[in-house]
This record gives C-alpha cells, sequence and structure tokens, in this order.
C-alpha cells in the first residue's frame, strides 16, 4: 500500500509538471498567472535595491539624509533607488510605479531597460511615464505577440479605434484627434492589409463619413462599400475627389469662422460637421505617372493631399495612407506630404531605406527595430509618433469576411454629405457579402 501511494503521489506531481509545461506554451496567460507572477514578483521584491545599483539607476542621498542615517539611524549611507510606489500584477504581466529620486529621468530607465530584463526574468521592460517624476515599469512575462489576444477592455470610443496590441500587453490605439494624420508602410504579405482591415472594422461602428481611394481598382476597400461614403479606384476620379475634399474642408473653415472658432470640435454638437477620414491604399498608385499628359492630374492629387495633411485636422477631416514605399523618388512633393503624416506604422520591410523613411525623422531609435520584423511574423510593426516614442505591436488577424460584416451591419451609420453623393459606391441589394468588386464606375467630375 505504501508503494502504491508513493507510485500515485509521483504520478500525480509528474502529470501536474506536465501540465505546466504545455500551459506555458499552450496557455501562457494561466501559467503566468500561476507560476511566473508569483516568481517575478518575488525576484523583483528580493532583488530590487541591489538591481538599481549595479544597473546605475541610484542616486547619492542628500546631506541632510545622509546625516541623519549616518548620526541618528547609525546605519551605512546607501545609494537612493527610485522609490516602489505601487506593484501591481497582471495577466500578462507585472505594474510597478516609480518616483523618481532627484537628478534620475525616464531616459535612464529606458537606457537600462534590458538589464532589468534580464535581471528580473521577465520577456520585456517598457518604460512610461505617467506624470513628472513618476514613471510605470511594465513587464511583460512571456511573449504576448506570439498569439494576440486584445484587452477586453479595447473598444473604440470617440475616435480612438484599438487597433493592434503593443509588446507589453496594452491596446496599440489610433486616436484620430491626437494623431490625425498617419502613414502606414510595409512590404507585400507584411500585414498592411490586416491592419487596415482592423482600422475599418473599428471605425465602421463610429459615426464617421469614410472615404476609400483604392487605385488597384477597388480589390481591397470595394468590399467595404455599404459602409462607405465615397470610393474611387482610378487616379484619374482621386483628382476629382480629391478636389471636392479640399473644397469641402474651405467650407467648414468658413463655419468655424462664423462662429469665433479655431477648432471643429468647439462648435455647439449641433452645428459641428460629421469627422471624414480619407484611407488612401497604395498612395505610389496616385504619384506615378506613364506618360507627359498625366503630370497636370498628379499636380493636382499631390497639391490636395498636401494641403489636407496640413490644414484639414481642424475641420475634421483626417488621412490614413498607406504604401509599401514613400520616398523621394516619387517625385516632387512627397517629402512634403510625409512630413505632414505624424503618425509611423512600419511593418516589415526589405530594405533599410524604407524603414528610414517611415521612422528616421520622427524615432530614430526604432529603424533598427523594424528592421528586425521577421517575415514568419505578419502583422508584427513598429508604430511611432512625432514624440519620439515608440512600440513595436501586432495585429490580431482579421478576415475580410468579418470587416464585411460588420460594414453591413453599421451601414445605417453613412452620414448625408452631399459633396460626396457622386462618389458614393453602389451597392446591389442582392449583392454577396464578399468576392468580386461590389462598385460600379463612376464618370470622372471636374
Amino acid at each position: 500500500m505504501t508503494d502504491l501511494s508513493m507510485v500515485l503521489e509521483a504520478t500525480g506531481a509528474l502529470a501536474g509538471a506536465g501540465g505546466l509545461g504545455v500551459a506555458k506554451v499552450r496557455a501562457p496567460r494561466v501559467y503566468w498567472s500561476l507560476v511566473g507572477l508569483p516568481v517575478a514578483w518575488g525576484r523583483f521584491t528580493v532583488t530590487y535595491r541591489s538591481t538599481m545599483d549595479v544597473c546605475g539607476l541610484t542616486v547619492q542621498p542628500s546631506r541632510l539624509r545622509a546625516f541623519l542615517t549616518r548620526n541618528v539611524a547609525r546605519r551605512e549611507v546607501l545609494p537612493v533607488p527610485p522609490k516602489v510606489r505601487g506593484v501591481r500584477g497582471t495577466s500578462t504581466g507585472m505594474r510597478v510605479t516609480l518616483r523618481l529620486p532627484a537628478g534620475l529621468e525616464p531616459a535612464d530607465l529606458v537606457a537600462a531597460s534590458e538589464r532589468l530584463r534580464h535581471a528580473w526574468g521577465v520577456h520585456s521592460v517598457t518604460i512610461a511615464e505617467t506624470k513628472p517624476g513618476f514613471v510605470q515599469l511594465r513587464m511583460t512575462g512571456y511573449d504576448v505577440l506570439r498569439r494576440v489576444r486584445m484587452p477586453r477592455t479595447a473598444r473604440p470610443d470617440g475616435l480612438a479605434v484599438p487597433v493592434a496590441l503593443r509588446e507589453d500587453g496594452t491596446a496599440f490605439v489610433r486616436d484620430f484627434r491626437k494623431v490625425p494624420m498617419a502613414l502606414t508602410l510595409g512590404a507585400n504579405n507584411s500585414g498592411k492589409s490586416v491592419y487596415q482591415r482592423n482600422l475599418i472594422k473599428g471605425l465602421a461602428k463610429l459615426p464617421v463619413a469614410l472615404v476609400g481611394v483604392d487605385c488597384k481598382r477597388g480589390v481591397e476597400q470595394s468590399a467595404y462599400a455599404r459602409r462607405l461614403s465615397a470610393l474611387v479606384t482610378t487616379p484619374d476620379e482621386a483628382a476629382s475627389l480629391l478636389d471636392v475634399l479640399v473644397s469641402e474642408m474651405e467650407a467648414r473653415f468658413d463655419l468655424l469662422s462664423q462662429h469665433g472658432v479655431s477648432d471643429m470640435w468647439d462648435l455647439a454638437e449641433e452645428l459641428r460637421p460629421v469627422p471624414v477620414v480619407v484611407l488612401v491604399d497604395e498612395v505610389a498608385e496616385l504619384f506615378l505617372i506613364s506618360s507627359r499628359k498625366d503630370e497636370e492630374r498628379r499636380e493636382r492629387i499631390v497639391t490636395a493631399l498636401i494641403r489636407l495633411a496640413q490644414m484639414a485636422r481642424a475641420v475634421g477631416i483626417y488621412l490614413e495612407v498607406c504604401g509599401q514605399r514613400f520616398g523621394s523618388e516619387l517625385g516632387k512633393g512627397a517629402t512634403m506630404l510625409r512630413a505632414q503624416l505624424t503618425g509611423r506604422v512600419v511593418h516589415r520591410v526589405n530594405d533599410k531605406q524604407t524603414a528610414e523613411m517611415g521612422l528616421a525623422d520622427v524615432a530614430p531609435d526604432a529603424v533598427v527595430a523594424a528592421g528586425l520584423i521577421p517575415a514568419e511574423r505578419p502583422g508584427t510593426a513598429v508604430a511611432a509618433d512625432s514624440s519620439g516614442g515608440w512600440s513595436k505591436i501586432r495585429t490580431p488577424h482579421t478576415s475580410r469576411d468579418e470587416v464585411v460584416a460588420v460594414c453591413r451591419q453599421f451601414a445605417h451609420l453613412v452620414p448625408d454629405l452631399p459633396a460626396l453623393d457622386p462618389y458614393r459606391p453602389h451597392v446591389p441589394a442582392d449583392a454577396p457579402v464578399s468576392g468580386p468588386s461590389l462598385v460600379k464606375p463612376r464618370p470622372v467630375t471636374d
């Protein structure tokens, strides 16, 4: 009987160990909550002071503190690390709030993040400043980008759409109020289309006008026709539509002037025009010309895009530009337009120059990270903006049919914008949910 009980106990222990091993791979959140978090929390608690010291994240105490420690407390005077103001475990890692002593800044912790990651045995450590003098260490216990699961609280709100997951386990939110103009770059099969699908899926649920510019004959955006206020599929149509958007912008500025405000959001709600999001797929098609007679059209397109990028934010017109490359080789105006697109998302690229086009002018440190994105991880990208901050993100896989279904469900939210009626895509009543283009060509109006 004793031998049998020993065998049963050993079998149970082995089964439990095996179960934890399987959970570590198949259910990393469960493994982290049961094993990883207690171990990491304990290691952090025990080694915090010594780790901060060897990483150079301590400062010498003030003279008064040194005097009191030496003469009143009768203790050795030690360097002062950031004071821990709170430790909180999450389903993906830990959040530690620190109060920085005089002499340290968030950049010091950013520079030491790799050393902190190895010291505490976590997958990654990112630093976020919460308010002056306070930072938050966001530790991730495992690779959350391997299987993307968006936080349950991530929901479209206002003009903010969660479209991807950051490597620290938080949602990457595309907020058009904060970053009105953005550029997305990436090679073929890098995840640009999936990123745009997630963006359209979120925007379709909001009271905004969606304008599609898809010069690949509408193969990508025509499926979402039910929710689009306008869709053009050729450069000639795009030139005409952009001229209309510029006219709409000028009319909205006249409205602001009449009411003595400088921003659309300062207007009373009943007077406020509906926001317009312009989704440009493969921007290079708008710049390239095949003959001299196309130069005039190109000039119209480039001038309209630059004017919208420079001024349209105040009147609620936003640009989301997508392409494989976007540099000076596209011709006059390309660099000037790119400078106005302050939000940047760069997926896997084929060369370093493309990464530099997207990131070097806003977050130079992120260029190397963009060049290291593996091909077997589509949807992974580096997101940055003009503040200089950047993070690695990955978009959850979303099928085209999912987005089409959402567009169909919220088709009633398409706003009434008479100026865009000539470009409204025609959808037959018996059209399939997805498949071939649903849009009938429309004549170009000058």
